[in-house]
């Protein structure tokens, strides 16, 4: 099997980066289509104008209609070629940058995305996730290739809830310890092919800067401040583990999070901090060393991070509950089968109770 790597044609990071967001998209096209959350448009609609007029191009605002469905697409397609848009600039969270990147690929044009928040490794990736118009999932739109540029403003990142930074390093946590597992059993990443040794070197630099900045990046976005440490990782968050997830490979943590997502106690838990526990499931999966458990249960513990089953709302009819996630962590086509030698429901099952059983009792070494 090949080994493939990709990434976004460019990512660019830095406090007040939206200000300079015309020099960027300039040489692009000539008139953009940007698909903004109405909550970012209120503060940042009149920067955005202005920038755009300051670099000789014209910026068409469009409001995003809430869902990443395929009627949304339609809606802002008939827009962008009744304005005569030749490229489509994505800014918000999540569903709208996913939103971006489907109508870019619907159109045939370039794709900017403009993350506001920290909270996922999702907007460098050549991937959307569609829904009904009513919010339910309905499928994946595997796309062609990554976005044409990333850009992140840590100005409007610290600006965010520290919980959405928290939950993002939850999610980037997994990635070194998921495309550790894929590089030993050679599984295909959703790159199409087997990791390289640069993707494995971002993903491990992700988890190192996680370990040495996280908590001092906490207390930067807790202050609604950016420092050092936040812009480190804030890009561990975003294209570290974005680069490190899509073609290092994803293994038992992300199918443990799709596990929990069975359970309607945990639904209000944001998917990093659910990914963050899976992960130390993973761990106990695959007997990892002591001092590796205790390093992710730290940073975890410091910024805010679930390492117990209570600390996700899940504190009754836990083996019936433990049995339900282990089942569905494992169905046909989870990533948990990249792990090497895969998994069966009966040692998540267990893995699942240890993890738990460990989460305590390091909480109580630590009280």
């Amino acid at each position: 099997m090949d080994q493939i790597i990709q990434s976004p044609g460019k990512y660019i990071q830095g406090a007040g980066v939206l200000a300079r967001l015309g020099d960027y998209l300039q040489p692009l096209a000539a008139r953009h289509l940007v698909v903004g959350d109405k909550f970012v448009l209120g503060f940042a609609e009149e920067m955005l104008k202005e920038s755009g007029k300051k670099a000789g191009i014209s910026l068409e605002i469009a409001a995003f209609g809430g869902e990443c469905s395929q009627n949304e697409i339609n809606r802002l397609q008939t827009l962008a070629r009744q304005t005569d848009c030749a490229a489509v600039v994505g800014i918000g969270g999540g569903k709208t940058l996913d939103t971006a990147k489907a109508l870019a690929h619907a159109l045939s044009v370039p794709v900017v995305v403009v993350p506001t928040i920290a909270s996922t490794d999702a907007p460098c990736s050549a991937l959307s996730v569609i829904y009904t118009d009513a919010g339910e999932f309905e499928r994946y739109l595997l796309l062609p290739k990554n976005p044409d540029m990333v850009i992140v403003d840590t100005r409007v990142i610290a600006g965010a809830p520290a919980r959405l930074l928290a939950a993002g390093i939850g999610d980037a946590l997994a990635t070194w310890f998921e495309a550790r597992a894929c590089a030993r059993s050679g599984a295909r990443t959703m790159a199409g092919g087997v990791s390289t040794q640069a993707a494995l070197a971002l993903a491990e630099l992700c988890y190192h800067t996680l370990l040495n900045e996280g908590e001092k990046a906490m207390m930067a976005a807790q202050a609604n401040v950016v420092t050092t440490a936040l812009e480190k990782v804030t890009e561990a968050n975003t294209f570290l583990s974005g680069v490190g997830f899509e073609s290092g490979g994803l293994a038992a943590a992300h199918a443990i999070h799709n596990g929990l997502t069975t359970l309607a106690d945990a639904h209000h838990y944001y998917h990093g901090e659910k990914v963050a526990f899976g992960t130390l499931v993973q761990l106990v999966l695959e007997n990892a060393p002591q001092d590796e458990l205790t390093a992710v249960m730290t940073l975890c513990q410091r910024v805010g991070l679930p390492i117990t089953l209570a600390q996700l709302d899940i504190t009754e009819d836990i083996p019936q509950k433990m049995r339900t996630v282990a089942e569905a962590a494992c169905a046909e086509g989870e990533t948990i089968h990249n792990m090497p030698g895969g998994a069966t429901p009966e040692q998540v099952f267990a893995a699942l109770l240890v993890a738990d059983q460990t989460g305590k009792a390091f909480l109580q070494r630590s009280s």
